[in-house]
């Protein structure tokens, strides 16, 4: 059996894994949620008015501070909806998952050995997500 194929085998577990089935079901909530949706494309349009705004040679400061403005309270109003509060729990503990899977996968390439290796908490040791390291020691 090559690498890859116990890779596809891995994301097939994943996808089987009850963190990913919750995420897909919030996801699901979300995008059914006719009301965050229309909040989020309100806040869409903001962002693109915002920056139309500011592009421009003599943007209109009143303006761009009541687009600020408005873009704030919509996004809190968004993050304060329950299927949004629900999904992005969700992604969070599927996103932990997924670093520590990570973690394993970055120890065994150093050299660890596969049944014994633990990627390391948020105390600051090493968790093996490269993207927030100041590098190996």
């Amino acid at each position: 059996m090559d690498v890859i194929e116990i890779t596809r085998q891995l994301g097939e577990a994943i996808q089987q894994d009850e963190k990913y089935i919750a995420f897909m079901e919030a996801k699901k909530a979300n995008e059914e949620d006719m009301e965050l949706n229309a909040m989020i494309g309100k806040l869409n349009l903001v962002q693109m008015a915002y920056q139309n705004e500011s592009g421009k040679d003599a943007p209109d400061e009143q303006k761009l501070s009541d687009m600020d403005r408005e873009f704030q309270n919509l996004y809190g109003e968004i993050m304060l909806n329950e299927n949004m509060k629900r999904y992005e729990a969700k992604k969070q503990e599927l996103d932990d998952m997924m670093n520590y899977l990570i973690g394993i996968l970055s120890q065994c390439v150093n050299g660890a050995d596969p049944a014994t290796c633990e990627p390391m908490s948020e105390d600051g040791e090493c968790t093996g997500s490269c993207s927030t390291c100041g590098g190996c020691g």
